[in-house]
């Protein structure tokens, strides 16, 4: 009996995963040939960043065939012809970060600001438009982009940490009083970002001490963005002086050189130096 019993709970979970895989294979073939771009479609289709994460993050929420079936129905855009023969999504959203990466951080704005105005469900999903306009110094319009992203995405730290530069600037640089109004999101996983967002959320001589130390210290990708963000906390304090300076360090690290050249946030750290007329 006892066999027997389990004997029929394996068939019945091989039963379940067979299922589960032909569901998904249906709905990878069927975004191919619809050839979605859609962020939920993404998140859809790809497996939880680690066994360990969250269990309420949306991406593992979404990664379930069925869910997934209903994702890609409500997220796939209604026929439009004048959408159908532009260009994709992906290519409007690296036309933006070129242009800000060139320097013309209105022009992306532009782009991004066309790309919402055609499809309003995008903009919870354009962080790069927030970055944009936080150098353009539309601190309340980026505020504002970065809460509806951490909306739809409540575990993005930096989001966060964006958020607050946007409010510090919008508080006569106050850091303390932007933090009263801080987004919430979950914990990040990488040691650098814990270490910049405890600094961001609570200041204090022994954090900033932490951060320094992994600025300096840490793996090759931790040392660029913990000077990076060491950078930006001292700019929402109203510290120009150390701001200038470990933003240039930011760009002199062999990440940002090297392995990272391609990093959105590298490209970010050299048009803040050009924004604000450092020399490096």
């Amino acid at each position: 009996m006892r066999i027997r019993h389990s004997l029929m709970v394996r068939c019945g979970r091989c039963t379940a995963f067979r299922t589960n895989f032909l569901l998904a294979a249906v709905v990878f073939v069927a975004a191919s040939l619809l050839n979605c771009n859609d962020p939920l479609l993404v998140d859809a289709l790809s497996p939880p960043v680690s066994p360990h994460a969250a269990k309420t993050t949306r991406r593992s929420f979404l990664y379930n065939p069925l869910i997934a079936t209903i994702a890609i129905s409500a997220s796939l855009p209604k026929y439009n012809a004048k959408a159908a023969i532009g260009p994709s999504v992906n290519f409007i959203i690296s036309d933006g970060m070129a242009a800000f990466a060139r320097g013309d951080v209105d022009k992306s704005i532009e782009i991004y600001d066309d790309m919402i105005l055609n499809e309003p469900r995008r903009k919870p999903y354009l962080w790069q438009r927030g970055l944009s306009l936080y150098y353009a110094k539309r601190y309340q319009d980026g505020a504002e982009q970065f809460a509806t992203d951490v909306a739809v995405n409540p575990n993005d730290t930096e989001e966060q940490i964006w958020h607050l530069l946007c409010l510090a600037q919008l508080e006569g640089g106050s850091l303390e009083k932007a933090r009263t109004m801080k987004l919430t999101v979950g914990r990040d996983r990488r040691p650098v970002m814990q270490a910049v967002q405890t600094l961001f959320l609570s200041g204090g001589e022994e954090n900033e001490k932490r951060l320094v130390e992994i600025a300096n210290t840490g793996d090759l990708g931790s040392r660029f963005y913990g000077k990076l963000y060491l950078s930006l906390y001292y700019e929402s304090l109203g510290d120009a002086a150390e701001a200038e300076k470990w933003m240039i360090q930011a760009v002199g690290t062999d990440y940002a050189k090297g392995s990272g050249i391609r990093d959105p946030m590298v490209e970010l750290a050299k048009v803040a130096i050009k924004k604000r007329g450092w020399s490096s």
